[in-house]
């Protein structure tokens, strides 16, 4: 801790300093948001340095030792860092970390100087630094440590005195950024920044760790204004990823960034970086990414999803699914559907499910790359951001997930939807909808024409749940050698059925559970199966409508949809390709038909 008669920084000092900044963002996040303007109007800047600041007090501990707690400190930032404001005050961390000395404790100037030798890791880590930003901010701060350093045993007051400084600076913000004139606002990452400053000179006076504590075991959601611009988004996607064992120089990744976005930040050290940019072609930028480095995480926000909650939203129930959903994305835009994605792993390579890797490269990976993939839920905390933002400004929310019996998924969506009930105190609704694929897409669609007609909450969630009974999917496998390597059939019982040349049809039980329908010796023979099989189930029922799915077969869902066409006179709500994480099981080739009868 800091000493009168020994002033020096330890590790415990800078973790309760670090806490106090922290809980400082946290509760003006609202604040931030409201006048984030630069570089795109979509009123995050709270959030995002609030989800970065929680990162690490989340997952660090106290430590006596300075450049041990620094060190942790920068890696669960850079870690946890979201958004621009994030990855740049990440990136100030790391360079903080970089330029410590080994020591347990550290004194004034020792501090100044390491301070001022991170600035130009956050120049270097920005493809077009802008001054009047967070940047300035800190650089001037840090020019004013400099110049006070030798002021050895009076380091209470000269960080107590530096704050006239942040204050001057983060004003000149307005005149120095353009795009801040107009509005009349400071700077939003600048004023997180002098907040967090601001929580840790409270700290200085006061000392009450006892404080502190309780603030940082508090589960605080990340919280959305209402105040969001309508300008028009020019790049859609606010995407971010963590690459390890990087083999190219920064500059060739900033360059390919450059080339698919703006708003570019590569922060990080020479072997692990941490990326930012906004960009409408995600998967297409982590394509060229993926032979880079060791792809291990991905975030990927809808900006225009974000934008059309707060000004643009339809109606006032929300609607949420997860991207084992397979509805064409034009309906799931129309509908303002809000989807969160499953996590895909080729080996140590992560992507978002239809997110950062669409159909055609994934299959090309499925019959190239040397290990079979494999997916991974999505966590609680994904769903409570969604579900605090979504909660900010709907009346109500439906979350409607992939079987329960494939994935923690609705588990983890139930979780955070109960919490953010509690805390909005606004309806929360999640249902399994024991399905998956186009059967789960028909259930969204429906549910989305129920709160476009007006009806209420509770038609709309009892009619779902009556839906559920009434959905289908009857999946014709071409080749059983992917769900052997993915488990869902064994080894020597696949062996038999490969060596017999079986090809089974694969449906949904009514808990859930995948179930072997039925079994030929051809693709066409088991899709007669199917077809044969729903002319009898629809005997005295009126089909809602239908969905034909495929994995990388075009030709041959075209033939099952003509199929289908004669048979209900209906044409399908879409053809589509089915979600690679469903595809990564059926296998290439599959063709699926869900089918939805009316109740």
């Amino acid at each position: 801790m800091y000493q009168t008669e020994a002033p020096h920084i330890n590790g415990k000092f800078l973790y309760y300093a670090f806490i106090a900044g922290g809980n400082r963002i946290l509760q003006n996040q609202v604040e931030i948001n409201r006048i984030n303007v630069f570089p795109v109007n979509d009123n995050d800047t709270g959030t995002n340095l609030a989800s970065t600041v929680r990162s690490v007090i989340d997952n660090i501990k106290p430590h006596r030792s300075y450049k041990t707690t620094v060190n942790n400190i920068a890696d669960a930032a850079m870690t946890g860092a979201r958004g621009n404001s994030g990855v740049i005050f990440a990136q100030f961390l790391h360079g903080l970390s970089r330029e410590t000395l080994n020591k347990t404790s550290i004194t004034l100037p020792e501090f100044a100087d390491s301070v001022k030798r991170s600035i130009p890791y956050i120049y270097e880590a920005i493809s077009n630094p802008v001054e009047g930003t967070m940047l300035t901010v800190i650089k001037e701060w840090s020019d004013f440590l400099t110049a006070k350093k030798e002021a050895i045993h009076d380091f209470k007051n000269v960080i107590i005195d530096s704050f006239a400084v942040l204050e001057k600076s983060l004003a000149e913000t307005t005149v120095k950024l353009k795009a801040l004139q107009k509005s009349g606002f400071v700077d939003a990452g600048a004023k997180g920044f002098v907040l967090f400053i601001r929580g840790i000179i409270d700290f200085i006076k006061n000392r009450n760790i006892r404080n502190l504590v309780f603030e940082s075991g508090e589960k605080i959601s990340l919280v959305h204004t209402e105040e969001v611009s309508t300008e028009e988004i020019e790049y859609r996607f606010c995407t971010e990823a963590i690459i390890r064992n990087v083999n190219v120089t920064r500059s060739d990744i900033q360059k390919i960034l450059v080339d698919n976005g703006d708003s570019v930040v590569v922060a990080g050290s020479a072997n692990m970086c941490r990326i930012h940019v906004h960009t409408n072609h995600p998967a297409e930028l982590f394509h060229r990414l993926k032979d880079m480095g060791t792809i291990t995480f991905q975030k990927v926000d809808d900006m225009v999803r974000q934008q059309e909650a707060v000004v643009r939203r339809k109606w006032n129930i929300a609607l949420v699914t997860d991207s084992t959903c397979d509805l064409p994305q034009e309906l799931i835009d129309y509908y303002q559907v809000h989807v969160v994605p499953l996590n895909l792993n080729f080996g140590d390579n992560h992507y978002l499910d239809k997110l950062t890797i669409q159909p055609d490269q994934f299959y090309d990976l499925l019959e190239t790359y040397p290990e079979f993939p494999k997916t991974s839920q999505i966590n609680e905390q994904s769903f409570t951001n969604l579900y605090s933002h979504l909660a900010s400004h709907y009346d109500a929310i439906i979350g409607i997930h992939l079987t329960g019996q494939f994935s923690g998924t609705y588990a983890n969506s139930v979780k955070a939807g109960k919490r953010i009930s509690k805390e909005f105190n606004k309806p929360v609704h999640i249902i399994d909808s024991k399905t998956l694929s186009g059967s789960l897409g028909l259930l969204v669609l429906k549910a989305a024409r129920n709160i476009e007609a007006g009806e209420s909450l509770e038609s709309i969630l009892d009619t779902i749940e009556k839906d559920i009974v009434q959905s289908k999917i009857f999946v014709s496998v071409r080749d059983l050698k992917y769900m052997i390597k993915g488990g869902r059939v064994s080894k020597p019982t696949g062996i038999i059925a490969k060596t017999l040349g079986l090809n089974p049809v694969i449906s949904m039980d009514e808990n859930g559970k995948s179930t072997l329908f039925g079994k030929t010796f051809s693709q066409e023979s088991s899709l007669n199966k199917i077809f044969r099989h729903i002319k009898e189930i629809s005997t005295g029922k009126s089909v809602w409508n239908y969905i034909i799915l495929h994995a990388h077969n075009p030709g041959g869902a075209l033939e099952a949809e003509e199929k289908m066409t004669e048979m209900t006179g209906l044409k399908p709500v879409s053809t589509v390709d089915i979600s690679p994480v469903i595809g990564m099981h059926a296998g290439n080739g599959a063709i699926a038909i869900s089918i939805l009868f009316d109740n």
